[in-house]
C-alpha cells in the first residue's frame, strides 16, 4: 500500500531525525576524546620530567637547598597563578590558538631545560613551562566542562562522569609519566633525555590538536544551540549573580557570591590535598625512618583514580546533588587527616600514611568532578575560560599562603596537628552547603536556587 503524502513526509521527517541526531550526539563524543587524550598526553609529558627535577637542580647542576625549593616554587605559582590569564585569553580568542600556543611554549621549555646549565636560564625555562600550562590547561579544562555539558543535554549522561573519565585520565598520565622518566634514567639517557621525551610528547599533543582541534566558527550551530539550551535565561545583577552579556567578565566572575564560594571551598581542599607533598613525607619518615615508601603511596593514589574515579563518579552522579557530592568529598578529605593519629602503625608503620592517601583520594574522586561541574551553572557561557582559570589561580594563592601556615603545624604534637589539619577542609564543607545544588542526571536544566 502506497503512503499518503502526510504519511510519507511524517516518515521522512522522523527519519531525517534519526540520521540527524547521531551526528549532533557524537559530535561531542568525539570532542571529549580528544580532550581527555589531550590530558592524557599532557601528564604523561609532564610526569616525565618534574618527579626528577629537584634531583638534577641539586646533584646536576650543585643548587642549594633553599634555590631548588624556590625554582619548584616559582613553577608551581606561574602555573597556577596565571591560570585565571589563560582561561581570559580562551573567552577571548576561543580554545585552539591558545592551546596550540600553550604546546608550542612547552615544547620550547623542555628543550630549553634539557640544556640550561645556569640558574638565571633554569628559572627562565621553568617559567615558561609553567606559563605554557597557565595557556593550555584552562583552555582544555573549561571546553572539557562546556563539552560535558552539551554531551549532557543530548545524551542524557551526567556530566560529572565525563570530567570523571577527564581526571581518570589525568591520573593515568601521572602514573605513566614517570615510568617512562625512569626508563629513560635507567637506559641512561639521564634528565636530558627525559626533557627531550617530554618535548616529543608536546610535539604529538600539538599536531593532533592543530589537526582535530575545530576553530571557533566551525563549531557546529546545533551544538552551540544545545549549551545555550542548558545555560540559565539572562541573569540578574544583582549580587551573587553573574552579570549579563554587557557586564565585562571579570567583574562578573569576581564579583559573583555563589562562584567565590566555589572558589573557597575548592581552595580549603588544595589546601589539604597538598599536604601529601608537605605533612606526609613527615609522617612517613617518623614511621619508618626514611621516605622511601613515599612513592608507593603516591602509586596507590594515582592506582586508585584509575581504577576507581569513573564508577564511583557514574554512581554519585546519578543519585546525588554536586553540592551533596563536593559536601562529602571534603569531609572524607577531613576523616583522612583525623585517621592518621587513630590509625595503629601496622606494618611497617604505613597504616596511617596509607589510611590518609586512601581516604584523601576519595574524597578527591568524589569532589572534584562534582566542583569542575558546577562552574557552567555559576557563570555565563561566555566567562567559562575566566572562571574555570580563575578557581585555580585563587586556589593556588590559598595553598601559597597555607602552606605557610600548615607547615608551621609540623612541630607540634602529631594529634594537634592532624585535627587542626582536618578543620580546613571541614570548613571548606561548611561552605559548600551554601552552593546551589547544581543538576543530577533527571533534574531540570535550570536549577531553582540562587538566581
Amino acid at each position: 500500500m502506497t503512503p499518503r503524502p502526510a504519511e510519507a513526509t511524517g516518515r521522512a521527517t522522523e527519519e531525517t531525525a534519526k540520521t540527524r541526531r547521531p551526528l549532533f550526539a557524537s559530535a561531542p563524543t568525539t570532542y571529549l576524546r580528544l580532550l581527555t587524550a589531550t590530558q592524557l598526553a599532557f601528564n604523561i609529558g609532564f610526569y616525565a620530567v618534574l618527579p626528577y627535577l629537584a634531583t638534577h637542580l641539586g646533584s646536576g647542576l650543585g643548587m642549594a637547598g633553599w634555590l631548588v625549593g624556590l625554582v619548584l616554587g616559582l613553577r608551581t605559582f606561574s602555573q597556577q597563578g596565571l591560570f585565571v590569564v589563560g582561561g581570559a585569553l580562551t573567552d577571548r580568542y576561543g580554545p585552539r590558538p591558545v592551546v596550540l600556543a600553550g604546546c608550542t611554549l612547552r615544547i620550547a621549555g623542555f628543550g630549553w631545560l634539557a640544556f640550561a646549565g645556569s640558574t638565571a636560564t633554569v628559572v627562565a625555562a621553568v617559567l615558561l613551562i609553567g606559563f605554557a600550562a597557565a595557556l593550555f590547561s584552562p583552555a582544555v579544562e573549561s571546553e572539557a566542562a562546556r563539552e560535558a555539558v552539551r554531551h549532557e543535554h543530548g545524551t542524557g549522561e551526567p556530566r560529572a562522569h565525563v570530567l570523571a573519565l577527564f581526571s581518570a585520565a589525568g591520573q593515568a598520565g601521572a602514573f605513566l609519566g614517570p615510568l617512562l622518566g625512569s626508563l629513560l634514567l635507567l637506559l641512561g639517557g639521564g634528565f636530558r633525555a627525559a626533557c627531550v621525551a617530554g618535548a616529543l610528547v608536546f610535539v604529538g599533543v600539538l599536531a593532533g590538536h592543530a589537526r582535530l582541534m575545530p576553530r571557533a566558527d566551525r563549531v557546529p550551530k546545533r551544538a552551540s544551540d544545545a549549551l545555550r539550551l542548558t545555560a540559565r535565561p539572562a541573569r540578574s545583577s544583582r549580587p551573587g549573580c553573574a552579570g549579563g552579556p554587557g557586564q565585562p567578565s571579570w567583574r562578573a566572575v569576581f564579583a559573583n557570591r555563589a562562584f567565590l564560594l566555589l572558589c573557597t571551598a575548592y581552595s580549603s581542599y588544595l589546601v589539604a590535598y597538598n599536604q601529601l607533598y608537605l605533612s606526609l613525607p613527615v609522617e612517613v619518615e617518623r614511621a619508618t625512618g626514611s621516605q622511601a615508601a613515599l612513592g608507593w603511596l603516591f602509586a596507590l593514589s594515582s592506582l586508585l583514580v584509575v581504577a576507581t574515579q569513573v564508577p564511583l563518579t557514574r554512581w554519585s552522579a546519578r543519585r546525588i546533588a554536586p553540592r551533596t557530592a563536593l559536601v562529602t568529598g571534603l569531609s572524607v578529605v577531613a576523616a583522612g587527616f583525623a585517621a592518621v593519629p587513630l590509625t595503629p602503625g601496622g606494618p611497617a608503620g604505613l597504616l596511617p600514611g596509607a589510611a590518609l592517601v586512601v581516604l584523601l583520594t576519595l574524597g578527591q574522586m568524589l569532589l572534584v568532578p562534582a566542583a569542575r561541574g558546577l562552574v557552567p551553572d555559576l557563570v555565563e557561557d561566555g566567562q567559562l575560560g575566566l572562571a574555570t582559570g580563575a578557581l585555580s589561580s585563587v586556589s593556588g594563592l590559598a595553598v601559597l599562603g597555607g602552606s605557610a601556615a600548615t607547615g608551621a603545624l609540623l612541630d607540634t604534637p602529631a594529634p594537634v596537628r592532624w585535627a587542626v589539619l582536618a578543620m580546613v577542609p571541614l570548613t571548606g564543607a561548611a561552605v559548600a552547603f551554601s552552593l546551589p545544588a547544581g543538576r543530577k542526571r533527571d533534574s531540570p536544566a535550570i536549577p531553582a536556587e540562587n538566581c
